[in-house]
């Protein structure tokens, strides 16, 4: 059985030259980072170079990149430092962001007592850009605006530039969850000045459990994680010297090959669009993700025309692995969050799917995925 995997908004698997960079920093550069003695300082080295190298990637200073555990963590650690340390009292959010915005944000409501506004969307899942000038004119409470950059369950991308622009006539502070965009598209930070953007490395073919978040230079940064002085006293504990090696190398192959890159994979999606509404009578889509223009060429968001029990369970019996959601919500049996905020009774009931790609997909293995379906979604 053919093993096909389209479920790459939920991780990736790992480049070839970014485990043999891992490997051979497992081998030969053991020390902890943090130790004076030559060992120590190798090992202290490779953080160091990797945060120079992915600093030039986004046009800003090294010191302005913390190494955390994921977005989830970095996504908590800016969120909470705009409350506690940079004396913002209002968010103003969606309802459609990654819960490690969300969650973090209803903690801080009930902690801090801040003031939460969430902006309108479209009947598309799109942030209605109107009102968030609204709400940004109509108070001059410290504000921060969070919105995710690349919708991780729709592919939408967020206009950054607009909302940058929004923030900054307005003196708020804006946060962006990157972590589906990085190493997908080019940010310029000089071009673009969000305050806060976050990655994670398995998002680009690199290593699980590692990320950073990027924190204009300026603001203060009160840790999360108390116990050390490490990345600057920024968040204590030992760093992950490989997985930052290899986040690094994964980080400069995405985006020194980007261009190829997004137009083969963008054709695949094409592509698969096309079989789809050719092969499945009445399907449609969520949100804008056929828009090659609106939405990440990455992410396409399916919705069959029934409800179709077990359809993920037996599209994984046929050695295809796809998401009904966002896997960050998986043994939920809340449904999708996002479809729920977007989608009317009657789309809510019938089966969505997430298929997401990547360079490793082609399109043989989409034409099985098909033929697989014609017969799943008919029966």
């Amino acid at each position: 059985m053919q093993n096909i995997y389209l479920d790459n908004a939920a991780t990736t698997p790992m480049s070839n030259e970014v485990i043999l960079a891992m490997v051979e920093v497992m081998e030969r550069t053991f020390g902890n980072p943090s130790s004076i003695h030559q060992f120590g300082r190798s090992a202290k080295a490779l953080v160091e170079q990797s945060r120079k190298q992915i600093a030039k990637h986004f046009n800003v200073t090294a010191s302005e990149i913390v190494f955390t555990a994921g977005g989830s963590e970095a996504d908590n650690l800016i969120l909470t430092n705009a409350v506690f340390n940079l004396d913002v009292e209002r968010i103003i959010t969606s309802k459609i962001e990654h819960h490690a915005v969300l969650h973090t944000i209803k903690a801080l409501q009930q902690e801090k007592k801040i003031e939460v506004a969430y902006v309108n969307l479209t009947k598309n899942g799109e942030i209605d850009y109107k009102h968030l000038a609204e709400l940004l004119v109509n108070d001059s409470t410290k504000t921060l605006v969070s919105f995710m950059y690349i919708n991780n369950e729709l592919g939408t991308i967020l206009d950054i530039n607009l909302v940058s622009n929004l923030c900054q006539k307005n003196k708020a502070l804006f946060h962006s969850d990157t972590v589906q965009g990085i190493g997908h598209f080019n940010i310029d930070l000089q071009k673009t000045p969000i305050d806060f953007i976050t990655a994670s490395g398995h998002k680009f073919h690199g290593p699980k459990g590692v990320g950073f978040a990027i924190i204009k230079k300026g603001f203060g940064i009160k840790p999360l994680l108390l116990g050390g002085e490490q990345e600057r006293g920024a968040r204590a504990g030992t760093e992950n010297v490989p997985s930052i090696v290899g986040m690094e190398k994964a980080l400069t192959l995405m985006l020194t090959n980007l261009e190829e890159e997004q137009s083969y994979i963008a054709n695949l999606k094409q592509y698969f669009i096309q079989l789809l509404k050719a092969n499945i009578p009445n399907v449609a889509f969520n949100g804008v993700s056929t828009d090659l223009e609106k939405s990440s060429y990455i992410i396409l968001s399916v919705r069959f025309p029934k409800e179709i029990s077990m359809l993920l369970f037996s599209l994984d019996l046929k050695g295809i692995a796809v998401s009904g959601g966002s896997a960050c919500q998986s043994g939920s049996n809340k449904g999708s969050h996002v479809l729920n905020a977007i989608l009317n009774e009657k789309e809510a009931l019938q089966t969505s799917v997430r298929f997401s790609f990547s360079k490793y997909n082609t399109k043989e293995e989409l034409d099985v995925v098909i033929e697989v379906l014609k017969i799943l979604v008919n029966k």
